[in-house]
């Protein structure tokens, strides 16, 4: 998928590099202070002007897409991959803890996650729930998970943890909370 880019035509280099610094500028500033992070505050960041940015990205959430959507692919990526593992539990663990760590990397995930952008990064929400949903359920027929835990409650579960790793600066809140989710999914003894 591409970005939306005004024109179709091949960028000149230094258009190309413009773009370029865009788009780490915007990683950072996102990966930083989420979504909210205005786009002059980019622009400078990057050392251009924004319209420079407006140029290449016309809406914040045209440029919030490029930057995250990439992010968003690789977690689809990663939990497809885990899908085939042959300890169902330990993959969901991994996966979880994957997304754990991120969200303390990136702030911008719980964005990403909840769809923030155009309909390109709603749609790699949607293969990303999907990818999640086959990890579930090898896991609970396992017996790593509880069998009443859907996906939507999983998800509901995983924003709160997203949340408060994002808003808190304690780094070691989100491995406490993330411990406490993950002993809640584990299945009922006795």
């Amino acid at each position: 998928m591409r970005c939306a880019v005004v024109a179709d035509r091949p960028l000149r280099a230094d258009a190309r590099r413009n773009r370029d610094r865009v788009l780490a500028a915007a990683d950072a500033a996102f990966g930083e202070r989420g979504f909210g992070v205005p786009l002059d505050e980019i622009a400078a960041a990057a050392g251009v002007g924004p319209g420079t940015v407006y140029r290449h990205f016309p809406t914040k959430e045209a440029l919030f897409e490029a930057v995250s959507l990439a992010r968003v692919q690789d977690l689809v990526a990663d939990a497809q991959a885990r899908a085939t593992a042959t300890d169902p539990g330990s993959a969901f663990d991994g996966f979880l803890t994957r997304l754990a760590e991120e969200a303390d990397r990136k702030r911008d995930l719980p964005d990403a996650l909840a769809g923030a952008g155009a309909r390109g990064m709603s749609d790699a929400v949607a293969e990303l729930q999907a990818a999640l949903d086959v990890l579930l359920a090898r896991a609970q027929t396992a017996g790593a998970v509880r069998g009443d835990v859907t996906v939507p409650d999983l998800i509901a579960l995983l924003k709160g943890l997203l949340q408060v790793v994002g808003t808190d600066s304690d780094p070691a809140l989100g491995r406490r909370v993330f411990a406490v989710v993950r002993d809640g999914l584990r299945p009922q003894q006795g």
